[in-house]
């Protein structure tokens, strides 16, 4: 029976027929291994229940496996039929599973998991359950050699399904109103005699949890995979040409008027940057190990032909200082591009990390330096852009890069200039004094070395906001192109003696 509250169950087949190009999926299934009893061959009473499945369902096994057009492009398709045995995974279903990842892999396809699962199946045993081992293996080597894996959580998926195969996706969406959890409610009643608290194991809470990235309907899931592959499946080669956009004269304003203007409320930020420049987005949530903070904006674009990962500080979330959650957001969006070899842009737009016993117990230092590590060592390329405030090390965390943009009205700063006064003069009068001393503003970073191009604002981003973020795309898609032509170990290279040198007299 389908639990109230939960969605309509389609078949594995109806599904992936609601999703994939007309008549384009072409099973990959082979005669599923012969099934295997605990203590020898199996039971009776099993092999009943595997005949009573076959009949009933039409199917050979739990999973099913192929390939298909999805918007033209050829995708790979492992998934579980629940009524056959509550899609649970013995050896059989778990060869024919391993089989079909090896299968993408070696032909180098995108692969699309749809699990729905009680689990283990338990005539089978702990050999059943040790396939967990080499499904899991299967993905990780899927995903080493750079090849996208999305994930759609089916109602219920539970058990050695979702701790396995189930909770690794690049992106993760799950349907409205799945059973979704490591251990089940049944199982749990049964042992603890008494029900697992209520909807904990739901997809929307997972999803409000930072363990997937969104809750999609079945009738939805055809076009976000569509967008998602766009990105996760972008070639590698560098794109076709993109004209220079050429650098312009600014006016020389002064630190603290830009300071101001960086603050305005009504300043263009992350969230409308890609709504106005970027042809395609794929907003991701969390961390995928149940951190999320609104904060932290993650998603996948593109600007023109190119794709990347973009994870920036969202202003509108001001009132909420990125603390150490935010910034482990931030490191598996720079794992993603690290395995999917995509370009990495990060937006910086912050007053200044958290500052509260939650972040210092939470491990928001260490956080920043793991950061700082992460990005000076990405293999992909990677573009920093100062869009607005750059206060403290909630924006360093962000800014190494192999090339970083400046809005002409953002800054940089150790501190806030209020926070620089009141260490050096016991008072924050003296912030734009500060200001102009520690050389915070665009031109400044720009002789410095800090920063390499600054996009114009007249006079302002926030009273020409279609305008600058349509100027910013331009540079965003320029930039992005250019470093899609580099050479990765050379900018690896160079970007390390670039911040080796960066304030030492040459």
């Amino acid at each position: 029976m389908t639990r109230a509250g939960a969605p309509p169950r389609l078949g594995a087949l109806e599904l992936v027929e609601l999703v994939v190009d007309a008549e384009s999926f072409v099973r990959w299934d082979s005669q599923p291994l012969a099934p295997i009893g605990v203590h020898g061959p199996p039971e009776q009473s099993y092999l009943d229940e595997l005949d009573a499945a076959r009949t009933s369902t039409g199917l050979d096994e739990a999973v099913l496996t192929g390939e298909a057009l999805l918007d033209g492009r050829r995708v790979a398709i492992v998934m579980c039929e629940f009524k056959f045995l509550a899609g649970s995974i013995g050896v059989a279903a778990a060869e024919r599973l391993v089989q079909a990842i090896e299968r993408a892999t070696a032909e180098k396809l995108p692969l699309l998991a749809v699990p729905t699962s009680g689990g283990t199946r338990m005539q089978e045993g702990a050999v059943a359950f040790m396939q967990m081992v080499k499904i899991s293996a299967a993905v990780a080597a899927h995903k080493s050699a750079g090849l996208a894996y999305a994930v759609y959580l089916r109602h219920p998926t539970t058990g050695g399904a979702f701790a396995s195969w189930g909770s690794l996706g690049h992106v993760t969406a799950a349907e409205p109103g799945a059973l979704v959890g490591f251990l089940g409610p049944r199982v749990y009643k049964a042992l603890y005699g008494e029900d697992f608290p209520a909807n904990v194991q739901t997809a929307e809470n997972l999803a409000a949890h930072g363990l997937v990235d969104a809750v999609v309907p079945p009738a939805e899931l055809r076009d976000v995979a569509i967008a998602a592959l766009a990105v996760l499946c972008a070639p590698h080669e560098p794109p076709p040409p993109v004209p220079n956009v050429p650098l312009e004269s600014l006016d020389d304003v002064p630190a603290w008027e830009s300071i101001g203007r960086s603050r305005r409320s009504d300043r263009p930020g992350v969230r409308r940057l890609v709504k106005a420049a970027a042809n395609t987005v794929t907003p991701l949530q969390g961390t995928g190990a149940g951190e999320w903070e609104p904060g932290l904006f993650l998603a996948l674009a593109k600007f023109g032909a190119s794709a990347c990962v973009l994870l920036g500080q969202d202003r509108t979330f001001a009132d909420l200082p990125l603390g150490p959650a935010g910034l482990r957001e931030a490191r598996r969006g720079m794992r993603l591009a690290e395995e999917l070899r995509l370009p990495l842009v990060t937006v910086i737009d912050t007053a200044g990390a958290a500052l509260s016993r939650e972040a210092e117990e939470g491990g928001l230092a260490g956080e920043i330096a793991r950061c700082l590590v992460e990005l000076t060592t990405l293999t992909a390329p990677t573009i920093c852009l100062l869009l607005g405030q750059g206060g403290g090390g909630g924006a360093l965390a962000l800014l190494p890069a192999d090339r970083v943009l400046c809005a002409q009205h953002a800054w940089l700063s150790p501190l806030p200039p209020e926070g620089a006064s009141a260490i050096r003069f016991h008072t924050t009068d003296r912030a734009a004094e500060m200001a102009d001393a520690q050389g915070v503003r665009s031109l400044d970073l720009l002789r410095n070395g800090v920063v390499d191009r600054i996009v114009a604002e007249r006079p302002d981003a926030a009273d020409e906001p279609a305008e600058f973020l349509s100027r910013l795309g331009e540079v965003l898609e320029h930039e992005l192109a250019q470093l899609l032509a580099a050479d990765p170990k050379d900018l690896v290279a160079s970007r390390l003696d670039r911040y080796r040198r960066l304030g030492v007299p040459q």
